[in-house]
């Protein structure tokens, strides 16, 4: 698997796993991090920002919408408002730092990508938005294709432990997700955007229940066997409330857990909000399965 050239950047898949700091520049995350409930977005966003990079975090990870089981889209014109401000302070304040944009919306991820954002953070997979992939491409940026079969009408809600998905059929879950990611692959390939730009997400939490998403990260090997680098983003989710009956500021031994899973079922990203405790279990968790790589 080539590596991947961002500028100056080189992420060498399989040397190390890289961590993804989760930014939410909304009122409303399920994890109760939402950095507009907490003052000034721009400040909050680098205050927190400042933590993660210091703790040795690669990729920070800038969305505007919530999306969580059950939440409301956010037109164009507030994702706007949310991000961009956040996206140009950390650019400027962190310009070692890469970037990523969490938007399904072509209009918000050229905004983004022009701004200097890296990379773009597609939880439909460039399905929702035509004229995303054609953004991407234009702008050589990579894409992270995440699986997502999210729907409304399947989520159940328990008020200490958050939303969950209760009914989505799988004929075979890996089978499922590995053919409609494969799909959206073939989507960003006939925009033009190169095999080497391209990431998969199986989208822990999306249209899955606690069993499918167990299963998911024993099997994540099974995803990255597809070719092509794999995100994970497991952390705070309600799956791990649901197994250990804990509300969501109470899931990092679970999140770490998990994360410890998927690194060695062949992680290369871990997408996650406690980056401090999370830089640890990947730096232990790489000694002890990336051994041909020096670590």
């Amino acid at each position: 698997m080539k590596p991947l050239h961002i500028g100056k950047h080189i992420l060498d898949w399989g040397a190390r796993t890289y961590l993804m700091g989760i930014l939410n520049v909304t009122p409303d995350s399920f994890s109760g991090d939402g950095i507009m409930a907490g003052g000034d977005p721009v400040e909050v966003s680098a205050t927190q920002a400042r933590r993660f990079v210091a703790a040795g975090c690669d990729i920070l990870d800038i969305g505007g919408e919530s999306t969580r089981p059950g939440s409301q889209p956010v037109e164009v014109e507030e994702e706007r408002r949310r991000v961009l401000p956040v996206i140009r302070a950390l650019v400027e304040e962190f310009p070692d730092t890469l970037i990523s944009i969490d938007t399904y919306k072509a209009a918000i991820a050229e905004e983004a990508l022009k701004s200097g954002a890296h990379f773009v953070n597609d939880v439909w997979a460039l399905r929702a938005d035509p004229g995303l992939a054609v953004v991407a491409a234009k702008h050589k940026a990579p894409v992270i294709l995440m699986h997502n079969r999210s729907n409304p009408a399947s989520v159940e809600v328990r008020e200490r432990l958050g939303n969950a998905y209760v009914g989505p059929e799988y004929k075979n879950l890996l089978e499922d997700v590995k053919r409609e990611l494969m799909e959206s692959v073939a989507i960003a390939r006939a925009a033009g955007i190169p095999d080497e730009h391209i990431i998969l997400d199986p989208g822990i939490g999306f249209g899955k229940t606690v069993e499918h998403n167990l299963e998911l990260i024993d099997r994540l090997d099974e995803i990255r066997a597809l070719g092509f680098p794999v995100l994970f983003g497991p952390s705070r989710k309600s799956f791990i409330g649901y197994t250990l009956d804990l509300p969501p500021d109470q899931r990092v031994e679970g999140t770490a857990a998990a994360v410890a899973v998927g690194i060695a079922r062949g992680a290369d990203i871990v997408r996650v909000h406690d980056v401090e405790q999370m830089a640890r279990v990947a730096k232990m968790t790489d000694a002890l399965v990336r051994r041909d790589h020096g670590l």
